[in-house]
């Protein structure tokens, strides 16, 4: 049975205890980073952007253009910076473009 924190739990306390009981992190940060992904490269990225997955602290890009994969190689970095002040945490710590 569940532990009782208090009788007057806000719901983001409740919602932060039962994420880290049930070990769902991992799975909600795939989602959150599709999403920072496709809010901060917008329609022109996006349009060109196959898949999105993160295995660990790695996000796998894949890309149907050989000229935009080269482009966004030259600006790794700067996607890890601005994907992880999204999230508001470290959650990648590498970008691989495919």
């Amino acid at each position: 049975m569940a532990k009782r924190l208090n009788d007057y739990s806000s719901v983001s306390d409740v919602l932060k205890q039962f994420v880290e009981s049930n070990n769902l992190q991992k799975g909600i940060d795939k989602i959150d980073v599709r999403d920072a992904w496709k809010n901060l490269m917008g329609n022109g990225v996006n349009n060109y952007t196959r898949e999105i997955m993160l295995k660990g602290t790695t996000l796998y890009v894949e890309l149907t253009s050989a000229v935009l994969r080269e482009e966004l190689s030259y600006g790794k970095e700067k996607i890890v910076k601005m994907i992880n002040e999204e999230m508001g945490r470290e959650v990648i710590k590498e970008v691989i473009l495919r």
